[in-house]
């Protein structure tokens, strides 16, 4: 009640718009993203990992020693942590939870590079999706250490967490993505994501979804 009392004062809302409205226009918003994200990701586990997956976990095996999955702690809706899983792209090593990859990363394996610069090491999270705790669309989750770490000395940067993570976001497409050496990198990163939690509508996430898969296909240099 309280934000929609501040919401009037702030004169972004007729008089007559009840608190209630807002509740309901919420969960329609949340129900259609839901409902977006299970169509996808069942269209996507059926057509396209139910091959992928055994043939992208072969070359793994033979490329390196190792598990075909790499799964991480990372930071989801509000802030609870979870396993986010993708495919193994780095050699096993102790400084994965608190590392980024980096340009020439001696961890990243021949295969690994490919699948990184396609995105494809990616592709295990609609199983993340389907479990409800990514969408496909949305704010990319960060390790727990960085998640500490930035929260300190970033603005709002807990705002972000409103949301479920996605697979893809606004600032992946905009090329916020990559390693963030830099503050002003992580803070690009994090304006994007709060634009996107303002400003979220169907059409936007279909957008993003459109742009992600182009820049797939052409390859990101920030893709590493």
């Amino acid at each position: 009640m309280a934000a929609y009392a501040t919401l009037k004062e702030q004169g972004t809302m007729p008089n007559n718009f009840s608190y209630r409205q807002v509740e309901d226009a919420a969960f329609r918003a949340v129900l259609v993203k839901r409902v977006f994200d299970l169509l996808f990701a069942s269209l996507v586990l059926i057509f396209l990992l139910s091959w992928l997956v055994p043939l992208i976990a072969l070359l793994i095996k033979l490329d390196s020693k190792g598990p075909v999955f790499f799964k991480q702690l990372r930071t989801g809706k509000d802030g609870l942590p979870f396993y986010c899983f993708k495919f193994r792209s780095m050699r096993m090593s102790n400084d994965a939870d608190h590392k980024q990859a980096s340009r020439g990363d001696s961890r990243i394996t021949r295969l690994g590079a490919i699948l990184r610069k396609t995105s494809l090491d990616e592709l295990p999270q609609f199983i993340n999706v389907l479990r409800g705790e990514m969408s496909v669309v949305g704010p990319r989750p960060h390790m727990l250490k960085h998640t500490e770490d930035y929260a300190r000395v970033i603005d709002n940067f807990m705002v972000r967490h409103a949301v479920m993570p996605g697979i893809t976001g606004l600032a992946q497409v905009a090329g916020h993505r990559g390693e963030t050496k830099e503050l002003t990198a992580m803070t690009k990163r994090v304006n994007a994501d709060i634009f996107y939690i303002k400003n979220w509508s169907f059409l936007l996430d279909v957008k993003i979804v459109l742009l992600t898969v182009k820049q797939a296909v052409k390859g990101s240099e920030n893709a590493f």
